[in-house]
């Protein structure tokens, strides 16, 4: 028999571990965790929070002097404007709110990944400057999703899961007017990139260009 036949002769029986092949490859991409955690907070926001009360704005996609910065949720309220970046990561993370990077360890291996709260910094910063808001009325929370321990005290904004909920309802103090929050939510909706395949690649080329311009 020959090599093509024999070939043939194992797709035909082994066809069904192609696509399980597939489907595995795409679970362990960073694009399909970036979708689970970014639903898993939607899913938050919408059981867990009053719709009449709290705004919440997905993909989140502003002009910057730069280039583009991204945001993967922007809560409104009269209590303020909470700023989310979300992390679906596994294993041990080890960080302090100063530190530049922070350390996600599996077992005997370890990584760094940025800070969130320093990556989330900018998205702040180009919110108040759209917004005409002062630090008093924003507020930057990282939430983790996935199967990750933190290992080191973390402040009250970095949060597991749902616990980002508990974060946006602590804020009881209204900071914003019915009105202000009305045009808070018109002035996201139409300073921000159409949402769009288009928008994510130009933003995901000009983050690369940032990172090889750090590494050099």
């Amino acid at each position: 028999m020959g090599f093509v036949p024999i070939i043939n002769q194992l797709i035909s029986t082994f066809w069904w571990l192609i696509p399980l092949a597939i489907i595995a490859t795409v679970l362990k991409s960073a694009w399909f965790k970036g979708i689970a955690g970014e639903f898993i907070v939607n899913l938050g926001a919408k059981l867990f929070l009053d719709k009449e009360k709290y705004h919440l704005i997905k993909n989140v996609t502003l002009p910057t002097e730069n280039g583009s910065t991204q945001i993967d949720h922007v809560i409104v309220s009269k209590y303020g404007v909470f700023v989310v970046e979300t992390k679906n990561m596994k294993g041990w993370i080890f960080g302090s709110p100063n530190q530049k990077t922070w350390t996600q360890k599996i077992y005997k291996h370890s990584s760094k990944f940025q800070n969130p709260l320093h990556q989330n910094y900018k998205h702040t910063k180009t919110l108040e400057s759209l917004l005409g808001l002062n630090e008093e009325q924003i507020f930057s929370v990282a939430v983790f999703v996935g199967d990750s321990t933190f290992k080191t005290e973390m402040p009250e904004n970095v949060t597991y899961g749902k616990g980002y909920i508990r974060f946006v309802k602590s804020k009881t103090q209204p900071v914003l007017t019915e009105a202000e929050v009305e045009n808070i939510k018109s002035k996201i909706v139409s300073g921000r990139l159409t949402p769009s395949f288009k928008t994510n690649r130009e933003h995901v080329r000009h983050v690369k260009t940032i990172i090889a311009e750090k590494n050099k």
